[in-house]
Protein backbone atom coordinates (compact mmCIF):
# COMPACT_ATOMS: atom_id res chain seq x y z
CA UNK A 1 0.00 0.00 0.00
CA UNK A 2 1.22 3.51 -0.66
CA UNK A 3 1.71 6.04 2.13
CA UNK A 4 -0.24 9.28 2.30
CA UNK A 5 0.75 12.35 0.39
CA UNK A 6 1.11 15.78 1.99
CA UNK A 7 -2.44 16.58 0.83
CA UNK A 8 -3.74 13.94 3.23
CA UNK A 9 -2.68 15.90 6.29
CA UNK A 10 -4.18 18.83 8.10
CA UNK A 11 -2.30 21.98 7.08
CA UNK A 12 -2.55 23.58 10.53
CA UNK A 13 -0.76 20.92 12.60
CA UNK A 14 0.47 18.31 10.09
CA UNK A 15 -1.86 15.58 11.45
CA UNK A 16 -4.38 13.57 9.46
CA UNK A 17 -8.08 14.15 10.38
CA UNK A 18 -10.39 11.19 11.17
CA UNK A 19 -12.51 11.70 8.04
CA UNK A 20 -9.41 11.95 5.84
CA UNK A 21 -7.91 8.82 7.39
CA UNK A 22 -11.11 6.80 6.86
CA UNK A 23 -11.30 7.93 3.23
CA UNK A 24 -7.64 7.05 2.60
CA UNK A 25 -7.97 3.60 4.21
CA UNK A 26 -11.07 2.85 2.18
CA UNK A 27 -9.26 3.76 -1.03
CA UNK A 28 -6.29 1.59 -0.03
CA UNK A 29 -8.56 -1.39 0.73
CA UNK A 30 -10.22 -1.08 -2.65
CA UNK A 31 -6.86 -0.91 -4.41
CA UNK A 32 -5.61 -3.96 -2.51
CA UNK A 33 -8.72 -6.00 -3.38
CA UNK A 34 -8.38 -5.03 -7.03
CA UNK A 35 -4.71 -6.07 -7.05
CA UNK A 36 -5.52 -9.49 -5.52
CA UNK A 37 -8.26 -10.12 -8.02
CA UNK A 38 -5.89 -9.24 -10.85
CA UNK A 39 -3.29 -11.71 -9.55
CA UNK A 40 -5.84 -14.52 -9.24
CA UNK A 41 -7.29 -13.94 -12.68
CA UNK A 42 -3.82 -13.83 -14.24
CA UNK A 43 -3.17 -17.50 -13.32
CA UNK A 44 0.05 -16.69 -11.41
CA UNK A 45 -1.47 -18.32 -8.35
CA UNK A 46 -2.81 -21.85 -8.81
CA UNK A 47 -3.87 -24.77 -6.65
CA UNK A 48 -6.13 -25.20 -3.64
CA UNK A 49 -4.78 -22.24 -1.73
CA UNK A 50 -6.55 -19.81 -4.06
CA UNK A 51 -9.75 -20.42 -2.07
CA UNK A 52 -8.11 -18.84 0.96
CA UNK A 53 -7.50 -15.66 -0.99
CA UNK A 54 -11.09 -15.74 -2.25
CA UNK A 55 -12.28 -16.04 1.36
CA UNK A 56 -10.27 -12.97 2.28
CA UNK A 57 -11.81 -11.07 -0.61
CA UNK A 58 -15.33 -12.09 0.45
CA UNK A 59 -14.95 -11.05 4.10
CA UNK A 60 -15.61 -7.42 3.32
CA UNK A 61 -18.56 -8.38 1.11
CA UNK A 62 -20.09 -10.46 3.94
CA UNK A 63 -19.62 -7.61 6.37
CA UNK A 64 -21.29 -5.24 3.93
CA UNK A 65 -24.13 -7.75 3.53
CA UNK A 66 -24.63 -7.87 7.30
CA UNK A 67 -24.82 -4.10 7.40
CA UNK A 68 -27.30 -4.17 4.52
CA UNK A 69 -29.53 -6.70 6.33
CA UNK A 70 -29.42 -4.59 9.49
CA UNK A 71 -30.46 -1.55 7.51
CA UNK A 72 -33.29 -3.49 5.87
CA UNK A 73 -34.53 -4.69 9.27
CA UNK A 74 -34.41 -1.14 10.63
CA UNK A 75 -36.34 0.13 7.60
CA UNK A 76 -38.92 -2.66 7.99
CA UNK A 77 -39.33 -1.85 11.69
CA UNK A 78 -39.81 1.82 10.91
CA UNK A 79 -42.39 1.04 8.22
CA UNK A 80 -44.22 -1.34 10.57
CA UNK A 81 -44.42 1.50 13.08
CA UNK A 82 -45.85 3.80 10.41
CA UNK A 83 -48.40 1.18 9.32
CA UNK A 84 -49.47 0.65 12.93
CA UNK A 85 -49.78 4.39 13.55
CA UNK A 86 -51.98 4.74 10.46
CA UNK A 87 -54.06 1.75 11.52
CA UNK A 88 -54.55 3.13 15.02
CA UNK A 89 -55.67 6.48 13.63
CA UNK A 90 -58.21 4.75 11.35
CA UNK A 91 -59.46 2.30 13.98
CA UNK A 92 -60.40 5.25 16.21
CA UNK A 93 -63.23 5.96 13.76
CA UNK A 94 -66.65 4.28 13.76
CA UNK A 95 -66.06 0.49 13.74
CA UNK A 96 -66.49 -1.62 10.63
CA UNK A 97 -69.50 -3.49 12.04
CA UNK A 98 -71.47 -0.25 12.44
CA UNK A 99 -73.37 0.18 9.20
CA UNK A 100 -73.98 3.79 8.21
CA UNK A 101 -76.84 3.84 5.67
CA UNK A 102 -75.19 6.08 3.11
CA UNK A 103 -72.64 5.74 0.32
CA UNK A 104 -72.34 9.50 -0.04
CA UNK A 105 -69.11 9.95 1.93
CA UNK A 106 -67.23 7.22 0.05
CA UNK A 107 -68.61 8.31 -3.32
CA UNK A 108 -67.73 11.95 -2.71
CA UNK A 109 -64.21 11.06 -1.55
CA UNK A 110 -63.53 8.87 -4.57
CA UNK A 111 -64.98 11.53 -6.87
CA UNK A 112 -62.51 14.09 -5.50
CA UNK A 113 -59.74 11.55 -6.19
CA UNK A 114 -60.79 11.05 -9.81
CA UNK A 115 -62.78 7.82 -9.21
CA UNK A 116 -59.92 5.29 -9.17
CA UNK A 117 -62.46 2.44 -8.86
CA UNK A 118 -63.39 2.98 -12.51
CA UNK A 119 -59.89 2.15 -13.73
CA UNK A 120 -60.45 -1.63 -13.64
CA UNK A 121 -63.17 -4.27 -13.93
CA UNK A 122 -64.59 -5.89 -10.82
CA UNK A 123 -66.24 -8.96 -9.34
CA UNK A 124 -68.24 -8.09 -6.20
CA UNK A 125 -68.96 -10.83 -3.65
CA UNK A 126 -71.53 -10.91 -0.84
CA UNK A 127 -73.33 -13.55 1.23
CA UNK A 128 -73.27 -14.76 4.82
CA UNK A 129 -70.57 -17.44 4.63
CA UNK A 130 -67.89 -18.37 2.10
CA UNK A 131 -67.08 -14.89 0.79
CA UNK A 132 -63.36 -14.94 1.55
CA UNK A 133 -62.69 -18.44 0.22
CA UNK A 134 -64.67 -17.66 -2.94
CA UNK A 135 -62.74 -14.39 -3.35
CA UNK A 136 -59.45 -16.24 -3.12
CA UNK A 137 -60.55 -18.82 -5.70
CA UNK A 138 -61.72 -16.11 -8.10
CA UNK A 139 -58.43 -14.29 -7.70
CA UNK A 140 -56.41 -17.48 -8.25
CA UNK A 141 -58.28 -18.21 -11.49
CA UNK A 142 -57.78 -14.67 -12.76
CA UNK A 143 -54.09 -14.68 -11.95
CA UNK A 144 -53.64 -18.04 -13.66
CA UNK A 145 -55.16 -16.38 -16.73
CA UNK A 146 -52.31 -13.85 -16.56
CA UNK A 147 -54.29 -10.89 -15.19
CA UNK A 148 -53.12 -8.52 -12.47
CA UNK A 149 -55.52 -8.65 -9.55
CA UNK A 150 -56.48 -6.69 -6.49
CA UNK A 151 -58.38 -8.41 -3.67
CA UNK A 152 -60.18 -6.60 -0.85
CA UNK A 153 -61.35 -8.80 2.02
CA UNK A 154 -62.06 -8.47 5.73
CA UNK A 155 -61.33 -8.90 8.52
CA UNK A 156 -57.62 -9.61 8.72
CA UNK A 157 -55.86 -12.36 10.67
CA UNK A 158 -52.39 -10.99 11.41
CA UNK A 159 -51.87 -7.56 9.88
CA UNK A 160 -54.26 -5.03 8.43
CA UNK A 161 -52.25 -5.09 5.21
CA UNK A 162 -53.84 -8.47 4.39
CA UNK A 163 -57.10 -6.69 3.59
CA UNK A 164 -55.59 -5.17 0.46
CA UNK A 165 -53.91 -7.74 -1.76
CA UNK A 166 -52.11 -7.10 -5.05
CA UNK A 167 -51.40 -10.13 -7.24
CA UNK A 168 -52.08 -12.50 -4.35
CA UNK A 169 -49.75 -10.74 -1.91
CA UNK A 170 -50.61 -8.41 0.95
CA UNK A 171 -49.91 -4.79 0.08
CA UNK A 172 -46.33 -3.91 1.00
CA UNK A 173 -45.56 -1.72 3.98
CA UNK A 174 -44.29 1.08 1.79
CA UNK A 175 -47.28 0.92 -0.57
CA UNK A 176 -49.66 0.95 2.40
CA UNK A 177 -48.01 4.10 3.75
CA UNK A 178 -47.89 5.71 0.30
CA UNK A 179 -51.55 4.90 -0.34
CA UNK A 180 -52.56 6.44 2.97
CA UNK A 181 -50.62 9.59 2.13
CA UNK A 182 -52.42 9.70 -1.23
CA UNK A 183 -55.92 9.49 0.27
CA UNK A 184 -55.54 11.27 3.63
CA UNK A 185 -56.06 14.84 2.33
CA UNK A 186 -59.29 13.81 0.60
CA UNK A 187 -60.54 11.94 3.67
CA UNK A 188 -59.89 15.06 5.77
CA UNK A 189 -61.95 17.13 3.32
CA UNK A 190 -64.88 14.70 3.41
CA UNK A 191 -64.69 14.46 7.21
CA UNK A 192 -64.88 18.23 7.51
CA UNK A 193 -67.70 18.44 4.96
CA UNK A 194 -69.74 15.71 6.68
CA UNK A 195 -69.25 17.09 10.17
CA UNK A 196 -70.18 20.59 9.04
CA UNK A 197 -73.49 19.15 7.88
CA UNK A 198 -73.99 17.41 11.23
CA UNK A 199 -72.88 13.99 10.00
CA UNK A 200 -70.12 11.60 11.10
CA UNK A 201 -66.54 11.26 9.96
CA UNK A 202 -65.83 8.51 7.46
CA UNK A 203 -65.90 5.14 9.22
CA UNK A 204 -63.07 2.65 9.61
CA UNK A 205 -64.37 0.51 6.76
CA UNK A 206 -65.10 3.48 4.49
CA UNK A 207 -61.51 4.65 4.82
CA UNK A 208 -60.11 1.22 4.05
CA UNK A 209 -62.38 0.89 1.03
CA UNK A 210 -61.06 4.16 -0.35
CA UNK A 211 -57.49 3.01 0.31
CA UNK A 212 -58.08 -0.30 -1.45
CA UNK A 213 -59.57 1.26 -4.56
CA UNK A 214 -56.71 3.76 -4.75
CA UNK A 215 -54.06 1.06 -4.20
CA UNK A 216 -55.59 -1.00 -7.01
CA UNK A 217 -55.41 1.96 -9.39
CA UNK A 218 -51.82 2.70 -8.35
CA UNK A 219 -50.69 -0.90 -9.01
CA UNK A 220 -52.34 -0.86 -11.62
CA UNK A 221 -54.55 -3.97 -11.73
CA UNK A 222 -56.80 -5.48 -14.38
CA UNK A 223 -59.57 -6.86 -12.14
CA UNK A 224 -60.63 -6.15 -8.56
CA UNK A 225 -62.13 -8.96 -6.46
CA UNK A 226 -64.11 -7.16 -3.79
CA UNK A 227 -65.72 -8.76 -0.75
CA UNK A 228 -68.38 -6.72 1.02
CA UNK A 229 -67.71 -5.88 4.64
CA UNK A 230 -71.29 -6.35 5.81
CA UNK A 231 -74.57 -6.59 3.95
CA UNK A 232 -74.32 -5.01 0.54
CA UNK A 233 -76.64 -2.11 -0.23
CA UNK A 234 -75.02 0.30 2.23
CA UNK A 235 -71.64 -1.39 2.37
CA UNK A 236 -68.86 1.06 1.51
CA UNK A 237 -67.60 -1.22 -1.26
CA UNK A 238 -70.88 -0.80 -3.15
CA UNK A 239 -69.74 2.35 -4.91
CA UNK A 240 -68.06 0.08 -7.45
CA UNK A 241 -69.93 -0.93 -10.61
CA UNK A 242 -69.05 -4.60 -10.89
CA UNK A 243 -69.55 -6.61 -14.06
CA UNK A 244 -70.26 -9.72 -11.95
CA UNK A 245 -72.02 -10.01 -8.59
CA UNK A 246 -71.61 -13.22 -6.57
CA UNK A 247 -74.17 -14.14 -3.91
CA UNK A 248 -72.86 -16.79 -1.51
CA UNK A 249 -75.39 -18.58 0.76
CA UNK A 250 -77.55 -16.17 2.77
CA UNK A 251 -78.29 -17.04 6.40
CA UNK A 252 -78.83 -15.29 9.72
CA UNK A 253 -75.86 -13.24 10.93
CA UNK A 254 -75.29 -9.64 12.01
CA UNK A 255 -79.02 -9.45 12.80
CA UNK A 256 -78.52 -6.34 14.92
CA UNK A 257 -77.47 -4.41 11.83
CA UNK A 258 -78.91 -6.24 8.82
CA UNK A 259 -82.30 -7.51 9.98
CA UNK A 260 -83.87 -10.26 12.05
CA UNK A 261 -84.97 -12.50 9.17
CA UNK A 262 -83.17 -14.15 6.27
CA UNK A 263 -85.35 -12.16 3.88
CA UNK A 264 -84.35 -8.83 5.43
CA UNK A 265 -80.69 -9.81 5.27
CA UNK A 266 -81.04 -10.96 1.66
CA UNK A 267 -82.60 -7.61 0.73
CA UNK A 268 -79.47 -5.85 1.92
CA UNK A 269 -77.12 -8.25 0.15
CA UNK A 270 -78.98 -8.08 -3.17
CA UNK A 271 -78.23 -4.36 -3.20
CA UNK A 272 -74.85 -5.01 -4.87
CA UNK A 273 -76.50 -6.11 -8.16
CA UNK A 274 -76.00 -3.40 -10.79
CA UNK A 275 -77.93 -2.76 -13.99
CA UNK A 276 -76.99 -5.27 -16.68
CA UNK A 277 -74.63 -7.27 -14.46
CA UNK A 278 -74.30 -11.05 -14.33
CA UNK A 279 -75.32 -12.61 -11.00
CA UNK A 280 -73.80 -15.88 -9.78
CA UNK A 281 -75.82 -17.28 -6.87
CA UNK A 282 -75.39 -20.17 -4.51
CA UNK A 283 -78.42 -22.34 -3.73
CA UNK A 284 -80.68 -20.28 -1.45
CA UNK A 285 -83.77 -20.79 0.69
CA UNK A 286 -86.93 -20.67 -1.48
CA UNK A 287 -87.95 -17.21 -0.25
CA UNK A 288 -84.49 -15.84 -0.98
CA UNK A 289 -84.46 -17.49 -4.42
CA UNK A 290 -87.66 -15.60 -5.26
CA UNK A 291 -86.01 -12.36 -4.16
CA UNK A 292 -82.95 -13.07 -6.32
CA UNK A 293 -85.13 -13.66 -9.37
CA UNK A 294 -87.08 -10.47 -8.77
CA UNK A 295 -83.95 -8.35 -8.26
CA UNK A 296 -82.41 -9.72 -11.46
CA UNK A 297 -85.58 -8.85 -13.39
CA UNK A 298 -85.53 -5.32 -11.99
CA UNK A 299 -81.87 -4.80 -12.87
CA UNK A 300 -82.03 -6.62 -16.22
CA UNK A 301 -79.26 -8.86 -14.89
CA UNK A 302 -78.38 -12.33 -16.13
CA UNK A 303 -78.65 -15.04 -13.47
CA UNK A 304 -76.60 -18.21 -13.07
CA UNK A 305 -77.68 -20.20 -10.01
CA UNK A 306 -76.49 -23.38 -8.35
CA UNK A 307 -78.79 -26.20 -9.35
CA UNK A 308 -79.66 -24.60 -12.69
CA UNK A 309 -76.80 -25.26 -15.08
CA UNK A 310 -74.23 -24.81 -12.31
CA UNK A 311 -73.49 -27.69 -9.96
CA UNK A 312 -70.92 -29.89 -8.30
CA UNK A 313 -71.45 -33.14 -10.18
CA UNK A 314 -69.11 -35.31 -8.10
CA UNK A 315 -66.54 -35.00 -5.35
CA UNK A 316 -64.28 -37.25 -3.33
CA UNK A 317 -62.04 -36.43 -0.43
CA UNK A 318 -58.26 -36.44 -0.61
CA UNK A 319 -55.63 -36.03 2.09
CA UNK A 320 -54.78 -32.52 0.92
CA UNK A 321 -58.29 -31.47 -0.06
CA UNK A 322 -60.68 -32.96 -2.58
CA UNK A 323 -61.23 -33.93 -6.20
CA UNK A 324 -64.33 -32.45 -7.84
CA UNK A 325 -66.20 -32.39 -11.13
CA UNK A 326 -68.06 -29.14 -11.76
CA UNK A 327 -70.60 -28.30 -14.45
CA UNK A 328 -70.92 -24.63 -15.40
CA UNK A 329 -72.95 -23.03 -18.21
CA UNK A 330 -69.80 -23.07 -20.37
CA UNK A 331 -68.08 -26.38 -19.60
CA UNK A 332 -67.73 -29.51 -17.52
CA UNK A 333 -64.50 -29.51 -15.50
CA UNK A 334 -63.57 -33.10 -14.68
CA UNK A 335 -61.57 -34.27 -11.64
CA UNK A 336 -60.30 -30.86 -10.57
CA UNK A 337 -58.06 -30.98 -7.46
CA UNK A 338 -58.97 -28.38 -4.84
CA UNK A 339 -56.59 -27.76 -1.96
CA UNK A 340 -59.39 -26.78 0.45
CA UNK A 341 -61.48 -29.19 2.51
CA UNK A 342 -65.24 -29.58 2.70
CA UNK A 343 -68.20 -29.83 0.34
CA UNK A 344 -68.90 -26.14 0.89
CA UNK A 345 -65.51 -25.35 -0.67
CA UNK A 346 -66.50 -27.36 -3.73
CA UNK A 347 -69.62 -25.17 -3.95
CA UNK A 348 -67.45 -22.07 -3.56
CA UNK A 349 -65.24 -23.31 -6.39
CA UNK A 350 -68.30 -23.65 -8.64
CA UNK A 351 -69.31 -20.06 -7.87
CA UNK A 352 -65.77 -18.86 -8.57
CA UNK A 353 -65.57 -20.69 -11.91
CA UNK A 354 -68.91 -19.32 -13.06
CA UNK A 355 -67.94 -15.78 -11.99
CA UNK A 356 -64.69 -15.82 -13.95
CA UNK A 357 -66.40 -17.34 -16.98
CA UNK A 358 -68.99 -14.54 -16.83
CA UNK A 359 -66.27 -11.89 -16.66
CA UNK A 360 -64.89 -13.26 -19.93
CA UNK A 361 -68.29 -13.27 -21.61
CA UNK A 362 -69.30 -16.81 -20.68
CA UNK A 363 -66.32 -18.51 -22.29
CA UNK A 364 -64.97 -21.74 -20.74
CA UNK A 365 -61.61 -21.64 -19.01
CA UNK A 366 -58.64 -23.80 -19.92
CA UNK A 367 -58.43 -27.03 -17.95
CA UNK A 368 -54.82 -26.23 -17.03
CA UNK A 369 -55.83 -22.80 -15.71
CA UNK A 370 -58.54 -24.30 -13.52
CA UNK A 371 -56.38 -27.13 -12.22
CA UNK A 372 -53.32 -25.00 -11.45
CA UNK A 373 -55.37 -22.27 -9.76
CA UNK A 374 -57.58 -24.42 -7.54
CA UNK A 375 -54.95 -26.96 -6.51
CA UNK A 376 -52.77 -24.13 -5.15
CA UNK A 377 -55.35 -21.77 -3.64
CA UNK A 378 -55.28 -21.26 0.13
CA UNK A 379 -57.75 -19.79 2.60
CA UNK A 380 -56.03 -19.29 5.98
CA UNK A 381 -58.25 -19.85 8.99
CA UNK A 382 -60.72 -22.04 7.09
CA UNK A 383 -60.39 -25.67 8.26
CA UNK A 384 -56.66 -25.00 8.48
CA UNK A 385 -54.46 -27.54 10.25
CA UNK A 386 -51.98 -25.55 12.33
CA UNK A 387 -50.35 -28.35 14.35
CA UNK A 388 -50.17 -32.14 14.56
CA UNK A 389 -49.90 -34.59 17.52
CA UNK A 390 -52.62 -33.92 18.34
CA UNK A 391 -54.11 -32.35 15.27
CA UNK A 392 -55.15 -28.74 15.89
CA UNK A 393 -57.51 -27.16 13.37
CA UNK A 394 -58.68 -23.56 13.23
CA UNK A 395 -61.87 -22.51 11.50
CA UNK A 396 -63.57 -19.13 11.14
CA UNK A 397 -67.16 -20.42 11.52
CA UNK A 398 -69.07 -18.03 13.79
CA UNK A 399 -72.77 -18.55 13.06
CA UNK A 400 -75.02 -21.65 12.92
CA UNK A 401 -74.96 -21.90 9.12
CA UNK A 402 -71.16 -21.76 9.07
CA UNK A 403 -70.95 -24.20 11.97
CA UNK A 404 -73.08 -26.74 10.07
CA UNK A 405 -70.73 -26.64 7.07
CA UNK A 406 -67.74 -26.99 9.39
CA UNK A 407 -69.01 -29.99 11.36
CA UNK A 408 -69.89 -31.84 8.16
CA UNK A 409 -66.35 -31.32 6.88
CA UNK A 410 -64.85 -32.31 10.24
CA UNK A 411 -66.73 -35.61 10.24
CA UNK A 412 -65.46 -36.25 6.74
CA UNK A 413 -61.80 -35.40 7.28
CA UNK A 414 -61.29 -35.90 11.04
CA UNK A 415 -63.35 -38.92 12.09
CA UNK A 416 -61.72 -39.29 15.50
CA UNK A 417 -62.57 -37.70 18.83
CA UNK A 418 -63.18 -33.93 18.52
CA UNK A 419 -62.63 -31.33 21.25
CA UNK A 420 -63.76 -27.73 20.65
CA UNK A 421 -62.09 -24.54 21.85
CA UNK A 422 -64.66 -21.77 21.54
CA UNK A 423 -64.95 -18.03 22.10
CA UNK A 424 -67.60 -15.82 20.49
CA UNK A 425 -68.77 -12.26 20.05
CA UNK A 426 -71.69 -11.33 22.28
CA UNK A 427 -73.90 -10.29 19.35
CA UNK A 428 -73.84 -13.78 17.75
CA UNK A 429 -76.40 -16.58 18.03
CA UNK A 430 -74.30 -18.36 20.65
CA UNK A 431 -76.89 -20.96 21.65
CA UNK A 432 -77.68 -21.81 18.02
CA UNK A 433 -73.98 -22.11 17.19
CA UNK A 434 -73.24 -24.40 20.14
CA UNK A 435 -76.31 -26.46 19.35
CA UNK A 436 -74.81 -27.35 15.96
CA UNK A 437 -71.52 -28.36 17.60
CA UNK A 438 -72.97 -30.47 20.41
CA UNK A 439 -73.69 -33.74 18.56
CA UNK A 440 -70.21 -33.81 17.01
CA UNK A 441 -67.82 -32.64 19.73
CA UNK A 442 -66.99 -34.85 22.69
CA UNK A 443 -66.17 -31.90 24.98
CA UNK A 444 -65.78 -28.14 24.77
CA UNK A 445 -63.24 -25.76 26.32
CA UNK A 446 -64.59 -22.23 26.59
CA UNK A 447 -62.18 -19.32 26.50
CA UNK A 448 -62.17 -15.54 26.08
CA UNK A 449 -60.94 -12.80 23.78
CA UNK A 450 -59.44 -9.37 24.57
CA UNK A 451 -62.16 -7.29 22.92
CA UNK A 452 -65.19 -5.45 24.26
CA UNK A 453 -67.41 -7.20 21.71
CA UNK A 454 -66.57 -10.66 23.07
CA UNK A 455 -68.95 -12.54 25.35
CA UNK A 456 -67.30 -12.99 28.77
CA UNK A 457 -65.92 -16.52 29.07
CA UNK A 458 -67.94 -17.34 32.19
CA UNK A 459 -71.20 -16.32 30.49
CA UNK A 460 -70.32 -18.39 27.44
CA UNK A 461 -69.47 -21.35 29.68
CA UNK A 462 -72.88 -21.09 31.34
CA UNK A 463 -74.67 -21.24 27.97
CA UNK A 464 -72.40 -24.09 26.88
CA UNK A 465 -73.35 -25.98 30.05
CA UNK A 466 -77.02 -25.72 29.11
CA UNK A 467 -76.27 -27.09 25.63
CA UNK A 468 -73.56 -29.70 26.31
CA UNK A 469 -74.15 -30.48 29.97
CA UNK A 470 -71.82 -29.17 32.66
CA UNK A 471 -69.72 -32.34 32.71
CA UNK A 472 -68.60 -31.73 29.10
CA UNK A 473 -67.70 -28.05 29.53
CA UNK A 474 -64.36 -26.66 30.72
CA UNK A 475 -63.40 -23.03 31.28
CA UNK A 476 -59.93 -21.63 30.56
CA UNK A 477 -59.90 -17.87 30.11
CA UNK A 478 -56.41 -17.87 28.57
CA UNK A 479 -56.35 -19.19 25.00
CA UNK A 480 -52.98 -20.94 25.28
CA UNK A 481 -54.16 -22.78 28.40
CA UNK A 482 -57.46 -23.59 26.69
CA UNK A 483 -55.67 -25.20 23.73
CA UNK A 484 -53.40 -27.15 26.07
CA UNK A 485 -56.40 -28.36 28.07
CA UNK A 486 -58.22 -29.38 24.89
CA UNK A 487 -55.13 -31.25 23.65
CA UNK A 488 -54.95 -33.17 26.92
CA UNK A 489 -58.63 -34.09 26.64
CA UNK A 490 -58.17 -35.16 23.02
CA UNK A 491 -55.32 -37.49 23.91
CA UNK A 492 -56.95 -38.99 27.01
CA UNK A 493 -58.14 -42.60 27.02
CA UNK A 494 -60.67 -43.38 24.33
CA UNK A 495 -62.67 -46.40 23.23
CA UNK A 496 -61.50 -45.79 19.67
CA UNK A 497 -57.71 -46.22 19.81
CA UNK A 498 -57.31 -46.48 16.02
CA UNK A 499 -58.83 -43.06 15.32
CA UNK A 500 -56.98 -39.78 15.58
CA UNK A 501 -58.36 -37.03 17.83
CA UNK A 502 -58.40 -33.36 16.87
CA UNK A 503 -58.77 -30.04 18.64
CA UNK A 504 -60.82 -27.47 16.72
CA UNK A 505 -60.60 -23.76 17.53
CA UNK A 506 -63.67 -21.90 16.24
CA UNK A 507 -66.38 -19.34 16.99
CA UNK A 508 -64.68 -16.11 15.95
CA UNK A 509 -62.25 -14.91 13.31
CA UNK A 510 -60.39 -12.98 15.99
CA UNK A 511 -60.03 -16.18 18.01
CA UNK A 512 -58.68 -18.00 14.95
CA UNK A 513 -56.20 -15.20 14.34
CA UNK A 514 -54.85 -15.45 17.89
CA UNK A 515 -54.67 -19.25 17.71
CA UNK A 516 -52.72 -19.11 14.43
CA UNK A 517 -50.22 -16.75 16.03
CA UNK A 518 -49.84 -19.00 19.09
CA UNK A 519 -49.22 -21.97 16.80
CA UNK A 520 -46.53 -20.05 14.92
CA UNK A 521 -48.37 -19.88 11.60
CA UNK A 522 -47.08 -17.22 9.18
CA UNK A 523 -49.14 -14.21 8.22
CA UNK A 524 -51.27 -14.84 5.11
CA UNK A 525 -50.16 -13.70 1.67
CA UNK A 526 -46.58 -12.97 2.68
CA UNK A 527 -47.64 -10.05 4.87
Amino acid sequence: MTSGTPDDFDVADGTESDDEREARESQEDEAFDAALKAVISSGLIAGPDTSVIEDVLHEDADAASDVDETQKLAAKTELDAQVDAIYQSIVSRAPEHKVQPSLERVADCLDLMGNPQRAYRAIHITGTNGKTSTSRMVEALLRERGLRTGRFTSPHLTTVRERISIDGQAITRQDFVDTWEDVAPFIDLIDAQSQAAGGPRMSFFEVFTVMAYQAFANAPIDVAVVEVGMGGRWDATNVIDADVAVLAPVALDHERWLGSTVEEIAEEKLGIIKLGATVISAAQQPSVTDMVLERCREMKADLIMMGYGLEVVARETAVSGQLVTIQTPAARYEDVPISLKGSFQADNAALALAAVEALFGGVALSGDVVEHALMAVSSPGRLEVVRSSPTIVVDAAHNPHGAQATVEALQEYFPGRLIAVVAMMADKDVEGFLGVLEPVFDQIVVTGMPTDRAMPADELAEIAGDVFGDDRVHLESDLANAIDAAAALAESDTDEPMTYPAVVVLGSIQLVARARTLMGRPAPDGA
